[in-house]
């Protein structure tokens, strides 16, 4: 009796330790892999142009504002009141002037960024071989890392980003 109750408990603490399937779930970091797989891509570059060409201009603002901020200095130094003035009016139009340049570029850019990763060719290569890697390792669900603002932490044994890169790296180009 003893063994019977003993290969029945055994039975049953077997099954439920195999019939209890785990889930698996993994994270990806889609701004890491657009960076990475798209940097070659004509848009890109286009945008990439972009930014230098929005930084050169704010560069240029900036050391206009920096040689009237000399010749401001000088005026002072000379105690022209009238020069001094008229740098300061100067000086301060063209720090706002540079303040929304940067504002308006900046959103610009972002947002032509932002459109470039949500593209469809975009996403749907970048879905359909995580699709095919999530299936192939036994993942139930994969998250979009940066979209997740409710995710504190997790452990890079579940970060399927590079393998994915490395996967759409060694895809061939159609």
């Amino acid at each position: 009796m003893k063994r019977r109750v003993l290969l029945f408990t055994f039975c049953f603490l077997t099954g439920q330790l195999f019939g209890q399937q785990l889930t698996r779930i993994a994270v990806v970091d889609l701004p890491k892999v657009y960076q990475s797989f798209f940097r070659e891509s004509q848009a890109v570059r286009r945008w990439e142009e972009q930014s230098a060409k929005v930084q050169a201009d704010i560069d240029r603002m900036n050391k206009e504002i920096l040689e009237l901020r000399a010749k401001l200095e000088e005026a002072k130094n000379e105690e022209d009141g009238a020069l001094v003035q008229r740098l300061e009016r100067e000086i301060q139009q063209k720090t706002d002037a540079l303040k929304e340049f940067y504002l308006n570029e900046t959103a610009k850019l972002e947002d032509q960024r932002s459109k470039l990763s949500q593209s469809d060719a975009f996403l749907g290569e970048v879905y359909q071989e995580l699709r095919l890697l999530a299936e192939s390792e036994g993942y139930v669900m994969v998250i979009n890392l940066k979209d997740n603002n409710s995710i504190v932490w997790h452990s890079q044994t579940i970060d399927i980003t590079d393998k994915l890169i490395y996967n759409l790296s060694n895809k061939p180009r159609r």
